[in-house]
Order: C-alpha cells, then structure tokens, then sequence
C-alpha cells in the first residue's frame, strides 16, 4: 500500500495561482511514476501532468506552460504548480501513483481547486 495524502486545493480567482502537494508515505525512488489527474463535474477523469523517478515530465496540452510538476525526494513529496488558472481548471485534482515491481496503481482521495472567473 502506497497512502497518498493531497493538500492545497481551494477557491482562486481566475489568473492565480495554486500548489497542490502529494505526500506518498513509501519512497518515491519506488514509485515508476506519480502524477496528477482531474474530474471536472460530468467529465471523465483526464490526465494533467506525470513524473517519473528519473525526473522526466508529461503534461496535458490544456496545461502546458501553465502547470509544472516537480518532486521532493526527501520529503517524498510531488507538488504541482498551477499559474494563470483558468475556469476551466475547476475539478477534484488526484495524486496517483504507479509501480512495475509489485504493480500497483494507487490514488488520493483528491482535492477541490475552483476557479471563478
């Protein structure tokens, strides 16, 4: 079990900014890939940004240069950046974490960002 604990999420106006924080009580050097995803009300559950052990990044094309994820290795933290929010940025933001040793796929309970405009 990888518990993953979110924290940052709240209400923002639209061209602020948040910091959304995922703590993973296993070491991330473990972990293959952490990330962040989104559920907007009636949408499925789309991807926003991942990280790998190796440090390499994704991102969704709707965040590109705008969002950036990052990791703290001893904290065992990954944080993702959110700048020029925007309305359509509103929805329940999940923490994931995957593993290839022992494979598993593991999620956050997820944190509320809303953007007004």
């Amino acid at each position: 079990q990888v518990p993953l604990v979110e924290s940052g999420g709240g209400l923002v106006q639209a061209g602020g900014s948040l910091r959304l924080s995922c703590a993973a009580s296993e070491s991330i050097f473990r972990l293959n890939t952490m990330g962040w995803y989104r559920q907007a009300p009636g949408k499925q559950r789309e991807l926003v940004a991942t990280i790998t052990n190796g440090g390499s990044t994704n991102y969704a094309d709707a965040v590109k240069g705008r969002f950036t994820i990052s990791r703290d290795t001893v904290k065992n933290t990954v944080y993702l950046q959110m700048n020029s929010l925007k309305p359509e940025d509103t929805a329940v933001y999940y923490c994931n974490a995957r593993r290839v040793v022992l494979p598993g796929n593991y999620w956050g309970k997820g944190t509320l960002v809303t953007v007004s405009s």
